[in-house]
Parts: C-alpha cells; sequence; structure tokens
C-alpha cells in the first residue's frame, strides 16, 4: 500500500515531504482498519481511490470491517502516553494533524473515509 501510494504521487509530481506525510497518514489508518476492523472475514476488504484536484488530493479508503468514525476519536494527552510508557495512540492524531480535511459516511455494507490534502504540484 505505501509503495502503490508513493507510486502515485510521484507520477503526479508531489514532493517528497508531502508525499511521506500523505503515505504516513494513509498507512495509518490503514493499519488500524486491518487490525481493530477485520477479526478475520476473508469478505472484508479494504480499497484506496486516489482523486487529483487542481489544488489537492482526495484519499477514498473504503473498507467492510466494523466502523470507526476518526472524528470522534478523543485525542490522548500526549504527556500522558510518555509518562505511562503506552505505546500507540497517536496514529490517529497524526492523520488530523497532516491532512486537511477528513470525511467519514458508514452504510450498511461499507465505511468510507475520505482524506484530502492541499498540495503544491512540482513542474
Amino acid at each position: 500500500m505505501r509503495k502503490f501510494v508513493t507510486d502515485v504521487l510521484h507520477e503526479h509530481h508531489v514532493s517528497d515531504i508531502e508525499t511521506n506525510m500523505m503515505v504516513l497518514a494513509v498507512d495509518e489508518v490503514c493499519a488500524n482498519i486491518i487490525i481493530h476492523g477485520h477479526p478475520s472475514d476473508q469478505a472484508d476488504y479494504v480499497k484506496i481511490n486516489i482523486d487529483f484536484t487542481p489544488e489537492g488530493i482526495w484519499f477514498e479508503i473504503v473498507d467492510t470491517g466494523a466502523a470507526f468514525d476518526i472524528m470522534k476519536y478523543n485525542e490522548p494527552i500526549l504527556e500522558d502516553l510518555i509518562k505511562n510508557k503506552q505505546k500507540g495512540g497517536v496514529g490517529i492524531m497524526l492523520v488530523k494533524k497532516i491532512m486537511d480535511k477528513i470525511e467519514f459516511k458508514v452504510s450498511a455494507k461499507k465505511n468510507t473515509l475520505k482524506l484530502y490534502k492541499q498540495v503544491t504540484f512540482e513542474s
């Protein structure tokens, strides 16, 4: 997945810095979907669509696992994570800081998460 997103962004002349940030965000979301949303049903899937606009990029991530609305996630207090030596818990916070817009929709058979990042395309 990381290679796919990286290759597509590079084909569209997105800078390495912006590419790395977006790959991190998409990877975090997909990892969470796979780890937390898909018990073991082989009918489940994760699909990524990437759409380019003149101003930026939309990532549409569709899955059929357990729904999780990223917008309702309460971010942890970093000091508490450090104090308790807790691993994890900052991925969604990073996604929210990296991306400019986030939309989430649940239907009867699928979850759709859209992530948008405004970018300047290199020539």
